[in-house]
């Protein structure tokens, strides 16, 4: 990308306004020492007014270690249409003279922090833990639209937070796309593809994947009820469970056959037993529960 020339010499404001003709060197020559932080604006943007005194106060409180550039798109359009800018407040973060991160709209000063601090190079996890835990506990109570929130907001500050991806893919995962859930933990760091919430997720996506060749619940409980020693049975209920999200029903039906042959069918219900505790996740009710209740079994 090509931006407006200046010969305007930089300076050493930690926030200051900026101008098309200054961009170059107040923002991209300046982003090679420290990253510089782009505020679009305009007077008569309500948002702008909004965002402009928290970002500059983080700025400040950051030391030293981020910059904030200033500029009115009514003044000097240029940069800001190069850009692409369609809407203010529009945030551009640069380091080392690109520019690496960004968002639009007025954001609540927390999470406005939160975007300086990591520019700055601080360490995020206290910030980030509580957000995912937010988040996860919004997933788990059914509350999408809180659980995107947060999810979001970490991958904002934290492009590679695992926790965050799985979070995401669990999410949609969960509204039954299972091709986006793949697409979203392709975003995962190579480094990362064992992580065990990634595997979890991956474990999740393969039984609902199982969806459309897994036989009617309904049936398939009446069956069983009718006989219950039929074990081929209460195994397709495990898996038509499983595929439809319900893991919990599903490990009691796998439980129930590990109980009565332990071996059965090449020992295949304490293998799928185990991949239903992978895709709850090792931390979860269903997981813990089903684990003592598999050793109960096996060690009595």
């Amino acid at each position: 990308m090509t931006f407006l020339d200046s010969a305007a010499a930089p300076q050493t404001d930690l926030v200051k306004d900026g101008s098309d003709q200054g961009f170059m060197a107040d923002v991209v020559e300046a982003s090679r020492a420290v990253p510089v932080i782009v505020d679009f604006w305009a007077p008569w943007c309500g948002p702008c007014k909004t965002l402009g005194p928290p970002l500059e106060k983080a700025v400040r409180n950051a030391g030293g270690k981020v910059k904030l550039v200033k500029i009115n798109i009514d003044e000097n359009p240029g940069v800001a249409g190069q850009l692409g800018v369609r809407s203010i407040p529009a945030v551009y973060a640069f380091d080392q003279g690109r520019p690496v991160d960004g968002f639009t709209g007025a954001l609540p000063e927390s999470q406005i922090k939160l975007f300086v601090e990591r520019l700055a190079g601080a360490d995020m996890t206290a910030e980030i833990e509580p957000i995912l835990e937010q988040a996860a506990e919004s997933l788990k109570l059914g509350d999408i639209g809180g659980a995107a929130q947060g999810f979001t907001a970490v991958l904002q500050l934290d492009p590679t937070n695992v926790k965050a991806i799985a979070g995401m893919a669990r999410l949609v995962l969960s509204q039954g796309d299972i091709e986006q859930a793949r697409e979203i933990l392709d975003h995962a760091p190579p480094e990362k593809a064992n992580d065990p919430d990634i595997l979890g997720v991956r474990a999740a996506i393969e039984l609902a994947a199982n969806a459309s060749d897994a036989g009617d619940t309904g049936e398939l409980a009446l069956k069983v009820a009718n006989n219950p020693d039929d074990l081929s049975a209460r195994f397709e209920l495990a898996e038509a469970l499983s595929a439809r999200g319900d893991l919990e029903a599903a490990s009691h039906q796998l439980l129930a056959i590990i109980e009565k042959d332990r071996e059965w069918n090449e020992d295949a219900a304490r293998k799928q037993l185990l991949k239903i505790f992978e895709a709850a996740g090792p931390m979860s009710d269903v997981a813990k529960q089903g684990r003592r209740k598999l050793s109960a079994i096996l060690f009595s």
